[in-house]
């Protein structure tokens, strides 16, 4: 059995426009069907006068001395006046603001991951706030927050403009992106910014095994890449 709708007890919403027979002031001051003004007369000779017509008779200015109407089509007008307002809430530009957290000591496959997903956010004309989390003694050093957070903003300079500069608040630190004019322009950034899209996990560590595997021991005196312990990266995921 359904479950019944929780009743409304809202008034229904009611058209404040008063027409024709609920204007009640003695005189307006009118406004032909052709737009030009006719000038002060009584309620009853404007009301007549737009029954002639098979028109309505608008109060389009009620605060006005004498209020001001219009002759018209009220229903045509409605139409008219919604379709304006329907047209206005398309052409508005929603603005989201999306979220991505790193940590400080954040393993470099983890950053390139979230890196893609800022650089999605962007391409989709989101603003990303970009949180970096200290804990413990973290928070005694954040000059490494504020080089990861500067570090990120430069590789996506093509997608992003910071909009807030890095700012501590506590244990969080915190910079805001949005997106770049060539992005809300609809225009294909550089191919630079492609850097940002996130390479498979285990794409990234077959090649850099096969690096290594290549250079031999080379490779065990400056490896390539320094990877955090599996704890950190759990962290930051």
């Amino acid at each position: 059995m359904p479950v019944p709708k929780k009743y409304d007890r809202r008034p229904p919403e009611r058209d404040q426009t008063r027409i024709n027979e609920r204007i009640r002031v003695p005189e307006v001051r009118l406004i032909g069907d052709d737009g030009k003004q006719i000038g002060v007369v009584k309620t009853s000779e404007a009301l007549s006068y737009a029954q002639e017509r098979d028109l309505d008779l608008v109060e389009v200015a009620p605060e006005a001395r004498p209020p001001v109407c219009r002759v018209l089509d009220y229903s045509k007008y409605k139409y008219e006046q919604a379709q304006k307002l329907k047209q206005a809430r398309k052409h508005q530009q929603q603005i989201t603001i999306r979220e991505i957290k790193f940590r400080p000591k954040i393993a470099q496959n983890d950053y390139d991951t979230k890196k893609g997903h800022v650089a999605r956010f962007l391409r989709n004309r989101d603003k990303v706030k970009i949180t970096i989390m200290f804990r413990g003694r973290e928070v005694t050093h954040p000059e490494r927050g504020t080089a990861l957070l500067e570090r990120l903003a430069e590789e996506l300079g093509d997608l992003a403009v910071i909009e807030q500069s890095p700012s501590q608040d506590g244990r969080n630190m915190t910079m805001m992106l949005a997106p770049s004019k060539t992005v809300l322009a609809g225009e294909k950034p550089e191919s630079g910014a492609e850097d940002g899209d996130a390479p498979a996990a285990h794409g990234g560590r077959e090649a850099r095994q096969r690096h290594a595997n290549s250079h031999g021991a080379e490779n065990d005196a400056a490896p390539e890449l320094v990877e955090e312990p599996s704890a950190a990266s759990a962290d930051a995921a």
